[in-house]
């Protein structure tokens, strides 16, 4: 094709898609080919790129690099959203412990929260203050996560992230080192020895109560935390446990050209604690290096806005996908109930892959099963992961209706819980902002309902929960409000699954739209 051909094909493509769009005949998909004809048959003159050409590819080159970085860095960019937005707003230091000592409910922006514990989170730097000691209370429910939120693994080898009853300690609490990469000094004995991979790292508690009118007892269990570097608990600064509860806070993953600004500060204190050669090349390649100025100019900053919105959209659709990577995310074949681990078992709880994502089999990177995670959720742990009966909790999620359509706010929707449901602590239902998976805020306390709300049962013992925007009548204890014109999904949670629900001969009913 001749240089004069291209640019009359060019004109052409984008003069028939402008009709067509005028027209209301022009299709998304025709859109986009004519954009990668365009880029395709860019003109060259004499064997070489026109200057526009040049520029043109140089941006598209930039765009497409900082777009996969992003999804590459996924996990990285849930993190940092969290500790952006909880440091801004409560203070940074391994001694703040921001604590939702009221619950944590939709002004808490964050990655599918549980409003039916308590929330405790903290982020430390260990290349800054050294080795990090947590001293827990017995009966605590937590997570040490490098800034990849992949379990630590504990010295012994039986052990990974997990802290309290499945942890090392088995309930009991007490002292937990997080060591910071390559550390070579001397260990302590009576310690529960964490090494990290990176300097950063993500501490995760979580609180248990028992009357809902009555978090006191929880909230104190928690404050009963420390935090303080190794050998210098004597001159450590005071614990502090700001409450998080009703406090506007954005802790979603960054979805703007900022996440890169985060991305540099990670890498000048991680360096190749972070990633190998080739993604330390792509991160450099968008001018990423650890120690050097990224200064990008006013244009090419654009650039990484649109491509940090535009991997952020991207992310959403993966996460909403229920077959990702080849593996069906349906926990039964006759219910639309979803998790990320369905082919679990007893002894490979994970399915193919480990908890950094690595698929075992194949022994590759399983980079779309991470980002459908880390866009939708935070946090797993051998523990969460329990096959085990009583142990643990099993997370079915809903991203659709019994019909496959996706949940919509205006319509009524109605759930069959089957007797005897099989949860040996509680179980709980949430809904869940569709376009960014926090908690939906719906106008009520927190958009969640569970056992320990009491819903009415029915004669048999079987329960049905109602969603829809205006709760039927007689059924306000049962009702889940939706917001008309926002879509939604919600995730069934069975703290202490016990066999029922790990063999699945238990199983609810679709949530199925009223006709």
């Amino acid at each position: 094709m001749t240089m004069k051909t291209a640019h009359k094909f060019n004109l052409l493509a984008a003069a028939l898609v402008g009709a067509l769009a005028m027209s209301g005949l022009a299709t998304p998909a025709l859109a986009q080919q004519a954009q990668f004809d365009k880029l395709a048959n860019l003109p060259f003159a004499e064997g070489r790129p026109t200057k526009e050409t040049a520029q043109t590819l140089r941006d598209e080159l930039l765009f497409q690099r900082a777009t996969q970085t992003y999804l590459w860095a996924m996990p990285l960019i849930n993190t940092l959203g969290m500790q952006v937005g909880s440091e801004r707003t409560f203070g940074a230091g391994y001694n703040i412990l921001p604590i939702w000592k009221k619950r944590l409910d939709a002004k808490t922006l964050v990655t599918t929260p549980n409003s039916d514990v308590l929330y405790a989170m903290s982020y430390v730097d260990l290349g800054k203050d050294g080795p990090l000691v947590m001293e827990a209370p017995p009966m605590l429910q937590g997570i040490l996560m490098d800034y990849w939120q992949r379990p630590i693994p504990v010295d012994g080898g039986k052990f990974f992230g997990d802290v309290g009853l499945a942890g090392p300690d088995g309930g009991k609490g007490g002292k937990f080192l997080l060591l910071p990469p390559g550390y070579k000094g001397a260990v302590p004995k009576d310690y529960f020895v964490y090494r990290s991979a990176t300097n950063s790292a993500f501490i995760f508690l979580r609180g248990f109560f028992e009357d809902p009118k009555n978090l006191t007892p929880a909230v104190a269990h928690l404050e009963r935390t420390k935090i303080y570097p190794l050998n210098g608990k004597a001159g450590a600064k005071p614990m502090k446990f700001p409450d998080a509860s009703g406090v506007p806070v954005n802790m979603l993953p960054i979805s703007d050209g900022s996440a890169f600004d985060q991305l540099k500060l990670l890498v000048d204190r991680e360096g190749d604690n972070l990633a190998g050669p080739d993604w330390l090349g792509m991160l450099a390649a968008i001018g990423i290096v650890k120690g050097q100025p990224f200064t990008p100019d006013a244009h090419a900053r654009e650039i990484l806005n649109q491509a940090a919105k535009t991997a952020y959209k991207t992310s959403r659709v993966i996460g909403f996908e229920q077959v990702v990577g080849g593996r069906s995310y349906r926990i039964y074949p006759d219910r639309h109930w979803a998790n990320p681990f369905a082919d679990g078992t007893q002894s490979k709880p994970s399915g193919p892959l480990n908890l950094a994502w690595i698929n075992t089999v194949g022994k590759y990177l399983a980079l779309d099963a991470r980002i459908n995670f880390f866009t939708n959720y935070y946090s797993v742990s051998p523990g969460m992961l329990s096959i085990t009966p009583g142990k643990g909790a099993n997370y079915l999620m809903a991203f659709t209706d019994g019909e496959g359509a996706p949940f919509s706010g205006d319509g009524n929707y109605h759930l069959g819980l089957p007797p005897n449901i099989p949860a040996a602590i509680f179980w709980s239902v949430t809904l869940y902002d569709a376009e960014n998976s926090s908690g939906l805020a719906n106008g009520q306390p927190f958009p969640s309902l569970g056992s320990r709300d009491k819903p009415a049962q029915n004669a048999d013992g079987s329960t049905d929960l109602y969603l829809g925007p205006k709760a039927p009548e007689g059924k306000q204890a049962n009702w889940l409000a939706t917001v008309p014109g926002k879509g939604y999904f919600a995730i069934l949670r069975l703290y202490g699954p016990t066999e029922a629900a790990i063999n699945k001969s238990w199983k609810p009913g679709d949530i199925e739209k009223v006709k």
